[in-house]
């Protein structure tokens, strides 16, 4: 039996007080779809399915090149970021699995930890390497780049380090490694720029050749940041020339703040998967870069335009399945109150998306209609499925409405007691 961080007769005392309003809402919005021959039912066991990986780093404060400010009752360890991250998917019923990031989150114990996990009806989804900081004791740098770099080195301990992760992977039951690297240049002329790429690939293979018969490995691109001049897999074309490169188990992963801005994300959606490249995604939202906003709190037609793609690709390939996984930093809010919005508003934008009328887009796409098909997805996108998300909630066994569940708990209060302030824990990893 699945244990509750937060009582369920509290969830479910929530539940009752906005039952009949919900009703009424559900049933409005069913006797509209019913006009457009759209059945609600069909739609909110849909909802049910979907699932979005929380991250481990998520539920701590994050921060900025400047300060960090630390939350109230925030996780000091691994254990305590489960807890965090079970309080998200009790309330959401959207986020059953939880990315780890190493060594941040390295168990002392990995079969405890995956105990742990399944006692609080967690799974584990890809694991993440970490090459772009130094860590105590380790013996090269990673200043000058790691998988990328000039010393042989160090690209065999960066390489080492990711086969480890694969190795704890193994153990708590992941089957997929994400490797982002920061490696780059500040300076035109700093490295060689075919060389470095060279390099890179070559520490790859030698992380490929480690997967696991059934793992994927999923190679995350970024158009800047540390290196501000030129990053060795700076865009979708970089990362799908080395998946293809490395084999049938590498797959390219989307940051949907990893682009230039206003880039046309939905199109590198749609060519990726046309090619079999589109291994998954972490979702947050921007506004000048890699900012790590909420998702949908800037550009939520995006994120529907990005599932709009995603829709399609599962038409045309009943197989399809990437990794969703959202990855953010919540330095003004509650970062569970944040990454429970996002599940839902992912959700949102993976019901939308089941709403467009296919048939009919395809009819003024063959006419060559421009503005009746971009009507056809705004007639989907304007759609409020917030009864159905809702409903999907209820009948799965979460919150109505999860914000207001979790503030009427009194979690945060609750920890804050139990997880005084440890000098040197970050429950984010980061800074």
């Amino acid at each position: 039996m699945t244990k509750h961080i937060i009582d369920a007769a509290q969830v479910e005392q929530h539940n009752a007080s906005q039952r009949a309003a919900l009703q009424a809402d559900y049933d409005a919005l069913g006797g509209m779809l019913s006009r457009r021959g759209v059945d609600i039912e069909a739609l909110t066991a849909k909802a049910q399915t979907f699932a979005v990986a929380v991250p481990s780093w998520g539920v701590g404060t994050g921060g900025t090149r400047f300060a960090r400010f630390p939350g109230k009752g925030e996780p000091r360890d691994v254990t305590e970021k489960l807890e965090d991250c079970a309080v998200i998917n009790q309330l959401t019923r959207a986020t059953p699995a939880v990315s780890l990031h190493f060594p941040w989150d390295k168990p002392t114990d990995p079969k405890a930890l995956r105990q742990q996990a399944d006692e609080l009806g967690l799974g584990f989804d890809a694991v993440n390497s970490n090459t772009f900081q130094d860590q105590a004791g380790q013996a090269q740098t990673y200043k000058y780049g790691s998988l990328t770099a000039q010393s042989k080195a160090a690209r065999e301990q960066a390489v080492a380090h990711n086969i480890d992760c694969i190795e704890l992977g193994k153990t708590l039951g992941s089957k997929g490694l994400t490797v982002w690297v920061g490696d780059g240049s500040n300076f035109p002329g700093q490295h060689n720029l075919r060389g470095a790429l060279e390099r890179y690939i070559d520490s790859a293979r030698g992380i490929y050749a480690a997967l696991p018969a059934d793992w994927l490995m999923y190679i995350e691109h970024k158009l800047f940041e540390p290196a501000f001049y030129c990053s060795v897999i700076a865009d979708w074309g970089t990362s799908f020339a080395v998946a293809q490169t490395l084999g049938e188990k590498a797959k390219c992963l989307v940051d949907l703040g990893h682009h230039a801005p206003n880039t046309n994300i939905e199109m590198i959606v749609a060519r990726l998967a046309q090619f079999g490249k589109l291994g998954g995604f972490h979702f947050n939202d921007s506004k000048y870069g890699d900012d790590d906003l909420d998702s949908g709190s800037i550009d939520p037609f995006q994120l529907f335009l990005v599932f709009n793609e995603l829709a399609d690709a599962t038409l045309r390939d009943s197989a399809f399945s990437p990794a969703y996984m959202l990855d953010q930093s919540h330095n003004v809010t509650d970062p569970i109150e944040s990454l429970m919005s996002s599940a839902v508003e992912v959700q949102r934008a993976f019901v939308q998306a089941a709403l467009v009328d296919r048939a009919a887009l395809a009819g003024f796409q063959e006419a060559n209609d421009a503005l009746q098909s971009a009507q056809a997805l705004k007639k989907a996108f304007r759609t409020d499925v917030s009864p159905i998300l809702a409903m999907a909630r209820l009948r799965s066994g979460g919150a109505i409405d999860p914000v207001a569940a979790y503030r009427a708990s009194g979690y945060r209060e609750q920890v804050a007691v139990k997880r005084p302030p440890r000098a040197g824990a970050s429950g984010s990893g980061i800074v």
